[in-house]
């Protein structure tokens, strides 16, 4: 089956810098957008950005533009969450998640329309 597993989670100072990893593993996956989403306590869970499974589009939610990019090395490698300029209001467990199914990377902003999910890495930025 198919598992995607996130890890580049921790803590760090408001300004400092993170990059995350989710790996997917499994028999013939193939993904049409990845995303990364984010819960805080108590919040609902976020869109952050998505990526085609190209790699070619990207989409972000306004809060983390200009500080966050996402990235993808090749075609079934591991995307990556680079966040430059973290705030306490980014400490959240964040999420990679996958469609199975063709969606345009900017309306990939919703969690109903991916169908994978990782168990979620936390990252704690104190201020």
């Amino acid at each position: 089956q198919v598992q995607l597993v996130e890890s580049g989670g921790g803590l760090v100072q408001a300004g400092g810098s993170l990059r995350l990893s989710c790996a997917a593993s499994g028999p013939s996956f193939s993904f049409y957008v990845m995303g990364w989403f984010r819960q805080a306590p108590g919040k609902e869970r976020e869109f952050v950005s998505a990526i085609s499974w190209s790699g070619s589009g990207t989409h972000y939610a306004d809060s983390v533009k200009g500080r966050f990019t996402i990235s993808k090395d090749n075609a079934k490698g591991p995307v990556y969450l680079q966040m430059n300029n973290l705030k306490a209001e980014d400490t959240a467990v964040y999420y990679c998640a996958a469609t199975a199914g063709p969606v345009p990377v900017v309306d990939a902003t919703t969690s109903t329309k991916y169908n994978y999910w990782g168990q979620g890495t936390q990252v704690t930025v104190s201020s």
